[in-house]
């Protein structure tokens, strides 16, 4: 496994694999505190492409509480260690004058529209200008052929196919199922600094979102996400953000269930001091695909 640190070696490298032709790159994007839903997407990748690279990036400029970002577990020795024995073929740690030589005081001109205004970005504002900060950045500095990001993040998702959409990358977007604890909570860095309580309050966030999509045909939507707000605001250890259905792709609100509308439950709470988001599917397609995302 090659480790780099400077954009200008690991371009060097990736240019002599190119030119031996016939290979192709998969780039997964992380900020380390890697977990099993990581490694699922360097196992995804590895079996998709022919050589699989790595990042390992704490982004401050997405990261609207200063507090969250200076808390965000880092434990590079271990992540390296994981990615070694997952069979990542490259590792990208830059520093933060390597990502940002010019500081990072330009920003991306991306309209994100809707998809840009609710849930995440309505609670954490500016945190997807920084997300397409930095993955454009990291685009430019991988130029891979396919990139490879996580379910759980779905809005994030939404927002990185409208760069990819907006900006002509020569880059196809995979977007793999979210990995799950035994209990069903989604696998998260964050996971890891919750407490032995605020633990078992998180299973809730995902038994909500079950309990929504198990009984869709027997009750009203907008009622069972009621009862579910309602539910989680008993326990004192959870502050809901949002908990909503949403049209998939468009990200159009919805209150009632509509035949063959593929939806997206999406969650977010804070549990104790860590908040922590979630989402499953609705559809009769088990594979999210976000090829481009249009405003309805």
């Amino acid at each position: 496994m090659k480790v780099f640190q400077k954009s200008t070696e690991l371009q060097k490298y990736l240019l002599e694999i190119n030119e031996l032709g016939g290979k192709s790159v998969g780039f997964v994007p992380t900020m380390g505190a890697l977990h099993e839903g990581h490694l699922s997407l360097i196992s995804i990748s590895k079996a998709k492409t022919t050589t699989t690279v790595a990042s390992i990036f704490v982004n401050p400029t997405q990261f609207n509480d200063i507090n969250d970002f200076n808390k965000y577990p880092i434990q590079i020795d271990l992540d390296l260690e994981l990615l070694l024995n997952a069979g990542c073929d490259v590792v990208f740690i830059p520093s933060f004058e390597e990502v940002y030589p010019a500081g990072t005081f330009e920003k991306i001109d991306l309209d994100l529209g809707r998809v840009g205004s609710i849930l995440e970005a309505a609670n954490r504002p500016g945190h997807f200008e920084g997300v397409i900060q930095v993955v454009k950045r990291l685009l430019d500095i991988v130029q891979p052929d396919v990139l490879f990001l996580g379910q759980k993040d779905y809005q994030q998702c939404c927002v990185i196919s409208k760069l990819i959409t907006h900006f002509q990358l020569p880059v196809k977007l995979e977007i793999a199922d979210t990995v799950r604890e035994i209990d069903g909570l989604a696998m998260s860095s964050r996971n890891m600094r919750l407490n032995t309580q605020e633990r078992q309050s998180a299973i809730k966030l995902s038994k909500a979102l079950f309990h929504i999509r198990e009984h869709l045909h027997e009750q009203d939507l907008s009622e069972l996400i009621l009862e579910q707000k309602e539910l989680l605001a008993t326990d004192p250890l959870i502050h809901v953000s949002y908990l909503e259905a949403v049209k998939q792709v468009s990200m159009e609100p919805l209150d009632i269930l509509k035949n063959n509308t593929p939806m997206t439950l999406l969650i977010a709470a804070k549990v104790g001091e860590v908040r922590l988001i979630d989402n499953i599917l609705i559809s009769s397609s088990q594979t999210l695909k976000i090829p481009e995302i249009k405003e309805v």
